[in-house]
């Protein structure tokens, strides 16, 4: 009968193996060899014995280290952890801009000539004219004839008849949104359908896909992961802004990945036909059966996917040609300087006919400011971080920051969102807004206001709130409710007393002091339910250059005429310098800061 070794599973390097290893050979072996000396073959040997076990327990710790995400060194191994935890790896970030786009028109009578307002196509491409000569793409249409609140057209004279009486030419300018990227088209040819076909773009700087279609002009729809059936759609593209977003079902889908060396990974589904059966109900006498020894276990963790065979991860391309559209672009040399993005040759349409390049009234373009945001795509360290920050978040709508910030990304062809607030359902007692008298906690309350044509808070349009529901419905618990509502806009004034240093000229110090405030209390910088801290403003208003005191701040209440309707009792509510909102959402606004900001010099 053989003897039972006393075996150590401790040794993890050189030294441990061959103390180990000489100790098992003592105890083990003291007749059959005894010569333990550095140069014996016996200790070649063990010393061979424990080289190979070193190398192995390397190899092994590596292998478990590439599997944690705050230690993996492999890029690719890092980027396939950030894709099963729910984080898509940046490659490159675009720089954004907002463009200018200017054009002259003449006259009808006295008033503009309509059939000469331009209209430039979605996805133009609009070149910076420095030495990097970056590509920008304007990804929705731009239409000279049409104004909104989401896409005004300003409108001046800029000429005048000989007589100088009427109009003779008028300036049109648009302000659009524009990101650095260009359109690359490419095509695969697809033979007999394939599970899980996997297709690879090979190039660089690839920020996604723009679209996929097949050779018989069918659209593929790109989703997040291929158990995703539902894509939000425009019910009708054609239709003026905001468009009206929709959930469509769809069996042609597919999902992207960026690989570590920079080139894009597109796989699509797996169903053989198009036919969509992924709505399919089980059976319920076959739940339950053939379980484990023919017992029935009520506990038992059932797998959906045996009981609903399904294609629930889409269709396969078969027998066709697929064009791919992607864009590519980023980095940090995408961020221009201002006024270099101005080439611009593309085709210029109106209802009157084309507009040519050479053409007085063919638009210009410029960006006033310059781009911003472009950087290189995530460090090691940055998509470690990301990874996990992205784990926590789910893609799900759960806290009410998370409900906030997913209803301000509606894409603002749906609509803008000007302000977003979310917070639990509660009830106010109508004979006293002070008190809340019963609250739903699985209700979220979320409160919205847009901007007008003039960029002033205003109620949010119907079409808007439909929108923002159909988009957050995808995101939220099955045993939430949401209430969309409108919020407050309280519009108020600042007045203010100064006194000025001597040497000093009180023009140039009030306005000084009119621009601090009117940035102080720009719209895009306030948020619902923000106070007004003056003790903050007594502060700033104390840098300015000039001012020796500022011997008072007052918020005053502007209702009714071309301000909000609704009165608010400022004093009331000022406690410790502090002008608290109501209990009802609502923000601060100050409407039109050229009049209801008024300072005045005073003396001692």
């Amino acid at each position: 009968m053989a003897e039972e070794r006393d075996i150590k599973y401790t040794g993890r390097n050189f030294n441990d193996f061959r103390s180990q290893l000489t100790e098992f050979a003592k105890n083990y072996f003291p007749d059959t060899y005894n010569d333990f000396s550095p140069t014996s073959p016996g200790m070649m040997f063990i010393e061979m014995a424990s080289y190979v076990g070193d190398v192995l327990s390397f190899y092994q710790d590596s292998q478990l280290q590439e599997t944690f995400v705050g230690y993996t060194k492999d890029p690719k191994n890092l980027y396939s952890l950030a894709y099963m935890m729910g984080y898509r790896p940046k490659t490159v970030n675009v720089s954004e801009v907002e463009l200018e786009v200017t054009q002259l028109i003449g006259v009808d009578g006295v008033n503009p000539d309509w059939d000469q307002a331009a209209i430039i196509e979605a996805n133009s491409v609009v070149t910076s004219t420095d030495s990097n000569q970056t590509k920008y793409i304007i990804d929705r249409q731009i239409d000279f004839s049409f104004s909104s609140s989401f896409d005004t057209t300003e409108i001046t004279i800029n000429d005048f008849d000989t007589n100088n009486e009427d109009p003779s030419q008028y300036k049109l300018v648009k302000k659009v949104k524009a990101f650095s990227s260009e359109i690359v088209t490419k095509t695969f040819t697809v033979g007999s359908a394939e599970k899980f076909l996997t297709l690879v773009v090979d190039d660089v700087d690839i920020v996604g896909v723009l679209d996929v279609e097949d050779s018989d002009t069918n659209s593929w729809y790109e989703v997040p992961y291929l158990g995703q059936d539902t894509v939000y759609v425009s019910e009708d593209e054609t239709a003026s802004y905001p468009h009206v977003l929709k959930l469509q079902k769809t069996p042609r889908r597919f999902v992207t990945r960026h690989l570590s060396d920079g080139r894009l990974q597109l796989q699509f589904g797996a169903g053989t036909n198009d036919s969509d059966d992924s709505t399919i109900l089980p059976d319920p006498t076959f739940v339950g059966a053939g379980t484990s020894q023919g017992i029935s276990r009520i506990d038992y963790a059932y797998d959906p996917s045996n009981f609903t065979f399904s294609k629930a991860y889409g269709v396969a391309p078969s027998n066709t040609t697929l064009t791919v559209r992607y864009l590519k672009g980023g980095g940090v040399k995408a961020n221009s300087p201002a006024n270099t993005i101005t080439d611009f040759s593309g085709t210029v349409t109106s209802t009157g006919g084309t507009i040519s390049s050479g053409d007085s009234s063919y638009p210009t373009f410029n960006n006033p400011k310059p781009a911003s945001g472009g950087k290189d795509g995530d460090t090691v360290d940055e998509l470690r971080e990301n990874i996990l920050r992205s784990f926590n978040e789910q893609n799900r709508a759960v806290t009410l920051q998370d409900y906030t910030v997913r209803a301000a990304a509606l894409p603002s062809k749906y609509g803008s969102i000007g302000k977003v607030y979310a917070t639990q359902d509660k009830l106010v007692n109508i004979n006293n807004t002070d008190t809340i008298i019963d609250n739903n906690p699985l209700a979220v309350s979320l409160y919205v206001l847009a901007y007008d044509g003039q960029g002033k808070l205003t109620t949010a349009t119907n079409s808007l709130k439909n929108n923002l529901k159909t988009y957050l419905a995808e995101y939220m618990m099955l045993s939430d409710s949401l209430n969309i509502k409108d919020a407050f806009v309280v519009n108020i004034g600042i007045n203010y007393d100064l006194i000025i240093r001597p040497n000093f000229i009180a023009r140039d110090v009030l306005l000084n002091c009119n621009l601090l405030l009117e940035d102080y209390f720009n719209t895009g910088r306030r948020s619902i339910n923000q106070p007004i801290n003056l003790t903050d403003l007594y502060r700033e208003l104390d840098k300015v250059k000039g001012v020796q005191t500022v011997q008072k701040i007052e918020v005053v209440n502007k209702q009714g005429g071309n301000y909000s309707q609704y009165s608010y009792d400022v004093k009331g509510a000022t406690k410790n310098n502090i002008v608290y909102p109501s209990y009802d959402p609502s923000i601060f606004e100050v409407k039109f800061p050229k009049n209801d900001i008024k300072g005045r010099i005073t003396t001692l």
